[in-house]
């Protein structure tokens, strides 16, 4: 495939980034929306975290839509999947109770499950040697793009946004003229929802015209089936020390991230004393230097040291918890330095390691499979943890601090193991590395 060729791909396939990280901060933005409409209380929205895109919803769609990936290939995936996305987020956009929502959120997080595996693949499959790293960077300032525009259009149709009056005309026209205030003033979050609807069934359309991959078609004569691909996963010792390392490097960031992901407007108002405008102006910020830090990296990660890359990128991430801890969040100062330097490591993040590595270091037969089994370990856990982290921060963020102490602990193990364990695969083609790793038989 040519260099304009796999650009292309890559922002179609791209696109998926976005509407995973969008349904996240949608459903986050929303949340007090739908909490003051449907009467729901604290538990009902820790739910709500516990089955969305952020944690379990994915996790389910992962582990399906990885082994589905490399049974019958990623075009397979990119013809079906974001149709039943756009049938969770209508399930949202018309939730009357919390019943309906809670499924919205289910089917819209097990979608972005599936999709994740096969777009990150394809997109190492379709890239030429010298631009894979590139190409995985695009994919994850798509994945800044999402979060940015969900927030600013959050701001804009949100209860005295400046489109929220547009909001309460469209609102009385489908719902009467009696509509409550509070059923009123969850429109806005619909709206929202109708935006990635949107986004949805333009990707759609872009990437069920995608050919399919020329590495998963080449594989297939070495095919297995299904169960023996998971055997195999299961059974190659270098399969699962490798699935033990990118699991590791990722689980202890994504258990911070995913926590900054849902919660940390929520944070920002309670821990800083910030308002809710301020709060989402911040996050949108932060998400801006998110994408602007890695249009740089992108620009380097095919000619630099992984190694420096990652390393950087987790040190800033721990320097922005050390914040924390001495400066403190009850200031300006310590809220703009935390939120500047989260966003910068956002932008060299191991996720973007993760991605790209995950696709390097497994064979082509049970490349997507072994993603989305991580994929299920790493958001399973987030699930779990992200209600721990409601225990430990509290109902007013009285437990802050000893959280940003157990986010230093995990963003440290993340440094080190992926210090460590950094692979050599830059500028290398991806049959050259699975031939190194595992022979000629895959």
């Amino acid at each position: 495939m040519s260099n304009s060729g796999s650009l292309k791909s890559t922002i179609a396939v791209s696109l998926t980034n976005y509407l995973d990280a969008g349904a996240i901060v949608a459903g986050a933005s929303g949340l007090t929306l739908w909490q003051n409409y449907l009467g729901l209380t604290e538990v009902h929205l820790g739910w709500l975290n516990f089955i969305s895109a952020n944690c379990l919803g994915a996790a389910i769609g992962a582990i399906i839509g990885g082994f589905l990936a490399d049974k019958y290939g990623r075009k397979f995936i990119f013809t079906y999947n974001l149709l039943v996305y756009m049938t969770g987020v209508l399930l949202i956009m018309f939730s009357m109770n919390f019943p309906m929502l809670l499924a919205g959120f289910l089917v819209t997080g097990i979608s972005v499950g599936v999709g994740v595996p096969a777009s990150w693949t394809y997109i190492s499959e379709s890239s030429e040697v010298n631009n894979r790293g590139r190409n995985i960077c695009i994919s994850q300032m798509s994945w800044g793009f999402g979060p940015m525009c969900i927030l600013l259009f959050g701001m804009l149709f949100a209860p005295g946004g400046y489109l929220f009056g547009w909001v309460e005309s469209v609102a009385h026209l489908f719902g009467g003229a009696d509509m409550s205030q509070e059923a009123v003033n969850a429109f806005s979050s619909r709206i929202v929802f109708f935006t990635l609807f949107v986004v949805a069934f333009i990707a759609w359309n872009l990437q069920r015209q995608l050919q399919e991959s020329a590495e998963f078609t080449k594989s297939e004569g070495k095919k297995a089936g299904l169960t023996d691909n998971i055997k195999v996963l299961f059974s190659n010792k270098i399969a699962v020390r490798t699935v033990i390392f990118l699991a590791t490097i990722y689980l202890t960031w994504n258990l911070v991230a995913s926590v900054m992901g849902f919660f940390q407007p929520h944070i920002y108002e309670t821990a800083g004393g910030v308002t809710n405008e301020q709060a989402n102006w911040m996050n949108c910020i932060q998400w801006f230097i998110i994408v602007a830090v890695t249009f740089v990296v992108s620009k380097l990660i095919d000619k630099t040291s992984h190694k420096a890359i990652y390393t950087f990128g987790l040190l800033v991430a721990i320097a922005a918890w050390l914040v924390i801890v001495t400066v403190g969040v009850n200031g300006m100062v310590g809220l703009w330095l935390f939120a500047i330097l989260w966003g910068v490591q956002g932008g060299s993040s191991p996720q973007i390691f993760y991605a790209l590595w995950g696709s390097e270091l497994f064979p082509a037969k049970f490349r997507a499979g072994a993603q989305g089994l991580m994929f299920f370990i790493v958001r399973g856990l987030s699930a779990v943890w992200g209600l721990i982290f409601t225990i430990i921060y509290g109902e007013n963020g009285e437990g802050f601090t000893i959280a940003a102490f157990c986010m230093i602990a995990l963003l440290t193990i993340s440094l080190i193991v992926g210090f460590l364990g950094v692979p050599n695969t830059r500028g290398r083609a991806l049959d050259d590395i699975t031939k190194e790793r595992y022979g000629d038989n895959y």
